[in-house]
């Protein structure tokens, strides 16, 4: 069983960075590599527009978001 740890920005790297080294090494397929690589731009993309909301509401940015960076 494979324990996933906190998701924070700094994890999603080190994730991305171990998938492309998998890659390289024919130690993953391209789909699965492909389709992590889907999952952290939705990630992002959601990071990224919860941010651009809270500065249009001109509200704090939630702690949440805080902690993923």
């Amino acid at each position: 069983m494979t324990v996933i740890p906190a998701l924070k920005a700094s994890t999603l790297k080190e994730v991305l960075w171990e998938t492309l080294i998998d890659l390289r090494g024919n130690q993953m397929p391209a789909n699965r590599a492909d389709a992590i690589a889907a999952q952290a731009r939705e990630i992002l993309r959601t990071v990224k527009t919860q941010l651009q909301v809270t500065n249009a509401a001109k509200r704090p940015v939630p702690l949440g978001i805080v902690e993923f960076s």
